[in-house]
C-alpha cells in the first residue's frame, strides 16, 4: 500500500474543516438566540417589577387634598361574598367615600341582577349609618338592572334615579335547586344517606321530597322575605304606591318604576352630578383589584404561582 500524498491528506481534511465550520456557527447563533430571550425575559420581569413598584407607591401615598366634586361607587354584577360586588369591597368604597370632606354627595351606580340579601343588607346598614354619621346625600343610579339584592341596596339612598328602560324590582327571595330521584331509579342507583339529625340532609337534591322539610324551608324564605318588604318600606316611606304585586316578585322598566314609586325620577350620573348634586366633577371611588390580582387572574399559572406570590410582596390592595 502506498503513503498518502500530501495532495490527498489536504484534500481529505476540507471536509472535516467545513464541517467544523458548521457546527461553529450553528452553535454560535444557538447562543445568540439564548442571549435575546435571556434579556428579553429580564426586560419583561423588570418592566413588571416597575409597574408593581409604581403602583404600590401611588396606592401607599397619602391622598392629595381634592376639590369638591360627587363621589362615586359602583355596584356591578352579581351581588355575593366571592363576587366583585361584595359587602366589604362595597362598604370600603363607601367608608372611602363618605369620609372625603370633599365629595359633596355619593352617588351608587347600579347595575346588577342581584344576589346574596346577606350581602345587600350589610351594604345597605352600613350607607343608612354612614350617612347618618356623615349627613351626606346618596343617590343611587340604576342603569341596566337594578333587581332583587340590588334593589335591596338602592332603597338606602335619598333618591333613585333610573333611565325608562331599566329593568327594576324583583322584590321576592328564591331558593332552588333539582330532584334526580327519578332518575337515579331509572339507572338503578341508589342513595345512602346517613346523618345525625332529622333534617342534617334537608332539601337533599338525591332524596325523595319532604313535605314538612319544604315547609320548614318556605317559611326561612318567608321570613327573609318579610325582611326585604321592611326594608323597602322603610327606604321608600310614602313615595311607594303599594298594590298585591308590589312584593310579589316582579319587576317593572324604569318608567313603571317611577309611576309606582319603586324609583324617584329618571336620570343618568352625569344629570345626578350636574343637577342634583351639582357638582360635575366625579370621582369613582369604587375599590378595583391591585394590580398584582389583575395580572394573577389574566396570566395565571402561565407566570406561576411562585412569581406572582413574589410580586405581592410589600403590595398595597386598594
Amino acid at each position: 500500500m502506498s503513503n498518502p500524498t500530501p495532495e490527498s491528506s489536504s484534500n481529505g481534511s476540507a471536509p472535516n474543516e467545513l464541517l467544523m465550520a458548521h457546527f461553529a456557527r450553528a452553535y454560535l447563533a444557538q447562543q445568540r438566540r439564548e442571549t435575546r430571550w435571556r434579556w428579553f425575559w429580564r426586560v419583561v420581569w423588570l418592566l413588571v417589577a416597575a409597574v408593581v413598584l409604581v403602583s404600590a407607591l401611588r396606592d401607599m401615598a397619602p391622598a392629595a387634598p381634592t376639590t369638591p366634586h360627587t363621589a362615586l361607587v359602583e355596584v356591578r354584577g352579581a351581588i355575593g361574598p366571592e363576587d366583585e360586588a361584595n359587602a366589604d369591597r362595597l362598604i370600603g368604597s363607601l367608608r372611602d367615600a363618605f369620609a372625603d370632606k370633599a365629595a359633596r354627595a355619593v352617588v351608587l351606580r347600579i347595575n346588577s341582577p342581584g344576589g346574596s340579601p346577606v350581602q345587600a343588607g350589610l351594604v345597605n346598614d352600613e350607607i343608612r349609618r354612614l350617612k347618618a354619621l356623615h349627613k351626606k346625600k346618596v343617590y343611587a343610579v340604576c342603569e341596566e338592572m337594578c333587581a332583587s339584592a340590588a334593589y335591596y341596596i338602592a332603597v338606602a339612598a335619598d333618591e333613585i334615579f333610573v333611565d325608562k328602560a331599566s329593568v327594576v324590582g324583583s322584590i321576592g327571595v328564591l331558593m332552588n335547586g333539582f330532584g334526580f330521584v327519578g332518575l337515579m331509579d331509572k339507572i338503578g342507583v341508589e342513595r345512602r344517606l346517613l346523618t345525625s339529625g332529622s333534617n342534617k340532609g334537608m332539601l337533599d337534591p338525591f332524596s325523595p321530597r319532604d313535605a314538612e322539610q319544604e315547609s320548614l324551608a318556605q317559611a326561612m324564605i318567608e321570613q327573609i322575605h318579610e325582611q326585604f318588604v321592611a326594608v323597602v318600606r322603610q327606604g321608600r316611606g310614602k313615595r311607594l304606591k303599594e298594590s298585591e304585586d308590589t312584593f310579589s316578585g316582579l319587576f317593572w322598566n324604569g318608567q313603571q318604576a317611577v309611576q309606582l314609586g319603586l324609583a324617584d325620577r329618571l336620570g343618568s350620573l352625569d344629570q345626578v352630578a350636574r343637577e342634583v348634586v351639582k357638582v360635575e366633577d366625579i370621582v369613582d371611588y369604587t375599590q378595583k383589584d391591585h394590580l398584582v390580582d389583575r395580572l394573577a387572574k389574566r396570566f395565571g399559572a402561565a407566570i406561576g404561582a411562585g412569581a406572582v406570590d413574589a410580586l405581592r410582596v410589600g403590595a398595597v390592595w386598594r
